[in-house]
């Protein structure tokens, strides 16, 4: 049996209920008068159940069942994926492609949000919250014909995860107190994970791929150097073995990725067929949002996002269009502006940051006038449109664990004047900014190029600044050296930037918000310095992070986040912008969509289909 009420997983009901609200009511400027547009809204995902059929275990779906073949054409903004080894993506394109080819024993249900089973038949959780025993599906395989088992899981988790090859965030936000859970195999299709004391977010780690042991053993023994390349673009295809519903078919540079369905895939319709119906998914490499519509119009992509700005032309254009229209709430990720307060040095002995910047930067003054200066209201207006709402936490507007108590404000120039007077700065009689030492306040604004939305906001941020008499050089640049300059190089000003997150689970912003985190980027800190010069409030940043982890009721969880919030609210290390509200776009010949504030539209790929 799947175990449904456990102590670590809270508050299933509002959860359901606060995504229930997300989805028309608060855009009442897109809702569609028509009862076809309102039942298409309402429609729940029938999750899919367990089904033994000569000795395997399927995943069945409970979907309609549809037809067989055609492909799915989407895209993707920028440069394409770095990597396909979903243990050493660092970009939300690549997590997004390895996460097509390699499923995690769990997954979220996308209405209530609740982990469900995927390569896992059924989970349970011990009396004493540590362990968790994990019962897999029996007889299903590898695209290559092999079995998929237990040895398979403590592999992934042991020897790859907790032995700290490719990106360790996952192992690091699973420390406790130093120790890391273990994992242990009690037969071909049974694993019992055991965390050091009971650790609410541990569920939901065991979304987090599973790697056939047969191919990534060799790459392991090989070494971290070898392994931070294995799988990588140059990779052939064929040499990919996956549990998802696709498989790499074809990877070309700066146009397209392709992926063919999977034969071996788990899951099967109420007929007994193996799913998926597609034949292929494609993803066209787009250099910018705008080059993505135009796209769309010309019938190149099947599926958008869009921006604010083209919301109201699309929602004209939909009675007599092939798509439909979808509201899908407020985004799940977050929108921000973030000032580099790193005032250490390089191993060549060279600061990071310009010291009259550090010193700019690191003022609470300072911090408090950017951030009264920024008119989040006129760019929910001019670049969203209006479908958004100002932001003012790490927490997006659907997480259960937003603090309501920190109240929004508005655009208060004379207020910021106050504040860099109050730390010496001064206008000269032509309105440029100095500080308490004469030096010209100026510096560099990032964002990535190519995001016509961050650039928006980037002109308007420099406008904004400008009032103070700050001279603001906004440079977008292409994204992998702006990654670059945040968590390896250090060497950047201030940036605008966005970052993913889950309304259900804070604890994912552990290596956000941990002074030692290796996504820590206001204050970024190199492995080799650990927990240095940590600021008060960062301190209190890892206890309340640490704190929120262990407890196991909601109401204690939340105290700890709201806490957070404060801290970040108060020190704004990073300035919140807006929400935006998610609206998509799909051509109407696909069928078996249901939308969900937390997965989108396309999260049930194996189910979708092309009508007739």
């Amino acid at each position: 049996m799947i175990r449904r009420g456990f102590r670590v997983l809270f508050v299933v009901i509002f959860v359901a209920l606060v995504l229930k609200g997300c989805l028309v009511k608060d855009v009442p400027q897109i809702q569609s008068s028509t009862q076809i547009y309102q039942e298409r809204q309402a429609k729940i995902y029938p999750i899919p159940e367990n089904i033994t059929l000569n000795g395997i275990d399927y995943l069945q779906s409970q979907a309609p069942v549809g037809i067989f073949g055609g492909e799915l054409i989407t895209s993707t903004i920028g440069e394409g994926p770095k990597t396909f080894n979903p243990f050493n993506s660092k970009d939300n394109t690549s997590s997004t492609m390895a996460g097509i080819m390699y499923d995690g024993l769990l997954t979220t249900d996308p209405i209530s949000g609740k982990p469900i089973p995927k390569l896992a038949k059924s989970y349970e959780i011990s009396p004493n919250g540590v362990d968790y025993i994990i019962k897999l599906r029996k007889g299903i395989k590898w695209s290559d014909g092999k079995l998929i088992t237990a040895d398979d899981v403590v592999f992934t988790w042991q020897d790859i995860i907790f032995a700290g090859f490719g990106d360790t965030s996952i192992r690091d936000s699973l420390a406790i107190d130093g120790q890391l859970p273990s994992v242990e195999k009690l037969d071909n299709y049974t694993v019992k994970f055991t965390t050091p004391k009971p650790y609410a977010p541990f569920i939901r780690m065991l979304s987090t791929p599973i790697a056939p042991k047969h191919v990534f053993y060799p790459a392991i023994k090989k070494g971290s150097s070898y392994f931070d390349s294995f799988l990588s673009t140059n990779t052939n295809p064929e040499d990919f073995v996956v549990s998802g519903a696709f498989k790499l078919k074809e990877y070309v540079p700066a146009q397209r990725v392709v992926f063919e369905k999977n034969p071996n895939y788990y899951e099967i319709n109420k007929n007994g067929d193996k799913l998926p119906y597609l034949d292929r998914l494609i993803y066209l490499i787009v250099g910018d949002l705008n080059n993505e519509v135009l796209k769309f119009e010309a019938k190149e992509i099947d599926i958008i996002s869009l921006q604010g700005s083209k919301v109201a032309r699309y929602k004209s254009l939909e009675p007599h269009s092939d798509f439909d229209l979808y509201n899908l709430g407020p985004t799940t990720g977050t929108m921000y502006l973030s000032l580099n307060l790193n005032d250490r040095k390089n191993d060549k002995g060279s600061y990071y940051v310009n010291p009259v910047k550090q010193k700019w930067f690191q003022d609470l003054n300072f911090r408090k006038a950017v951030d009264l200066a920024v008119d989040r209201k006129n760019m929910v207006f001019n670049i969203a449109n209006g479908i958004a709402a100002p932001l003012f936490t790490p927490e997006s507007l659907n997480s259960i664990y937003l603090n309501k108590e920190l109240k929004p404000y508005d655009k208060n120039i004379e207020k910021a004047r106050e504040y860099l007077t109050q730390s010496g700065f001064y206008n000269d009689k032509s309105g440029k900014l100095f500080d308490k030492k004469g030096n010209r306040v100026e510096f560099d604004l990032y964002t990535n190029a190519g995001n016509t939305e961050r650039e928006a906001i980037g002109v308007m941020v420099k406008q904004d600044l400008e009032e103070l008499g700050m001279k603001v050089n906004f440079k977008p640049i292409e994204f992998n050296s702006l990654v670059n300059k945040l968590v390896s190089t250090f060497d950047w000003d201030m940036v605008i930037m966005g970052l993913t997150g889950s309304p259900l689970e804070p604890n994912g912003g552990k290596n956000v918000w941990l002074s030692d985190g290796r996504l820590h980027m206001f204050n970024m800190r190199t492995p080799q310095e650990g927990k240095i010069n940590i600021l008060p409030w960062e301190k209190e940043l890892d206890e309340m992070f640490t704190k929120g982890a262990l407890a196991t009721k909601f109401e204690d969880r939340k105290k700890y986040y709201d806490r957070y919030q404060e801290i970040i609210y108060n020190q704004k290390p990073m300035i919140y912008i807006y929400s935006p509200v998610i609206i998509m776009a799909i051509r109407d010949k696909f069928k078996n969509i249901y939308p969900s504030s937390l997965s989108g539209l396309t999260y049930n790929i194996e189910e979708i289909y092309i009508r007739e």
